[in-house]
C-alpha cells in the first residue's frame, strides 16, 4: 500500500514503522459488546523522502473518532490544567492581551484552557467538534462552535461573522487532522494581520529517541518535526518565529509560535 504525502503530495512509499493492526484509540467496548467482533484497523506509519513528514493514512475517518462519545476530557488532568494556566499567564505577559483582544482555541475540548483567559476578562471563543466536551465548556460560559476546524469554517469566521483572532492556539490538534493543509489555511484566514499562533504537538525526535511507540495510534495522522512544521506553515505565509519545549507531558512536546510573513 502507498499514499500521497499530506503536504507535498509526492507518493510516499517508505515505512517508518508497521504496528500491523489495532482497535481505534478510545473506542472502548461496552459490556454488551464484549462478545461481539471488534474492528481492527491497520497501524502503519510512513515517511516522505521529500519533505520528511511522518504520517499514517486515515484508516478510520476523523469524524468517527471525534464524535459525541469522545472519551477524553482535558480537565481530568490537574497537571494539564496547571500547564494551561501557566501558558495563559505567559501569553498575557508576552503579548499584553486584554479586554479588547480575542483568543480562539481550536480543539478547545471542555474549556480547560480558555477558562483562564476568561478569568482575566479577555474575550475567548472555542472551536470543538466533540459535542459532549463542548457542552461542558459552554456550561462554563465559554462561547464554543461545535464543528471541525478548517478553511471553510475559518472563511465564515473571517468574512461572514467578521471575527478574527489576536491569539489562535491549538494544543495537541495539529497531529490529529487528516487534511493538514486545509487546517493551516484555516489558521491563516482566521488570524488578524498582527495575530500570533501557538501550536503544541508531540515531537517526532522524542518519539524516535525515547521509543515512544505508544504515541502512535489512529488519532495521530501526522508525527511532526520542527523542520517539516516550518515548511507547512511557510507554504501558507506564516512564519515560525519562536519555539520551546514543553515539559507538561514528559518534555516530549514542542510549542511553536507563528505569525504572518
Amino acid at each position: 500500500m502507498s499514499m500521497n504525502c499530506r503536504f507535498c503530495k509526492r507518493p510516499v512509499t517508505h515505512t517508518l514503522i508497521d504496528l500491523v493492526n489495532s482497535p481505534a484509540s478510545n473506542s472502548f467496548l461496552s459490556k454488551e459488546q464484549l462478545n461481539e467482533p471488534e474492528t481492527f484497523y491497520p497501524l502503519k506509519v510512513f515517511v516522505c523522502d521529500n519533505c520528511f513528514l511522518v504520517q499514517a493514512d486515515e484508516y478510520k475517518k476523523s469524524d468517527s473518532i471525534f464524535d459525541s462519545n469522545y472519551a477524553y476530557f482535558s480537565s481530568y488532568s490537574t497537571s494539564w490544567l496547571q500547564h494551561a494556566k501557566t501558558y495563559t499567564e505567559a501569553m498575557i505577559n508576552r503579548f499584553a492581551y486584554n479586554e479588547n483582544s480575542l483568543v480562539i482555541e481550536v480543539a478547545s475540548n471542555d474549556g480547560y484552557l480558555l477558562q483562564y483567559f476568561k478569568e482575566k476578562n479577555i474575550p475567548v471563543m472555542g472551536i470543538e467538534p466533540t459535542s459532549n466536551t463542548a457542552e461542558v465548556a459552554i456550561g462554563k460560559g465559554i462561547r464554543t462552535v461545535i464543528e471541525f476546524f478548517g478553511a471553510e469554517l475559518a472563511e465564515r469566521f473571517a468574512n461572514t461573522w467578521e471575527v478574527k483572532a489576536d491569539l489562535l492556539l491549538g494544543n495537541n490538534v495539529l497531529a490529529h487532522v487528516p487534511d493538514i493543509m486545509d487546517f493551516v489555511l484555516g489558521i491563516k484566514l482566521i488570524l488578524k494581520d498582527s495575530g500570533v499562533v501557538t501550536m503544541e504537538f508531540p515531537h517526532l525526535m522524542q518519539l524516535v529517541d525515547n521509543n515512544q511507540f505508544d504515541t502512535i495510534y489512529h488519532e495521530h495522522f501526522s508525527y511532526l518535526s520542527l523542520y517539516t512544521v516550518r515548511q507547512i506553515f511557510e507554504s501558507h505565509g506564516l512564519e515560525l518565529f519562536d519555539a520551546d519545549e514543553s515539559h507538561a507531558a514528559g518534555g516530549e512536546r514542542i510549542v511553536g509560535l507563528l505569525r504572518d510573513l
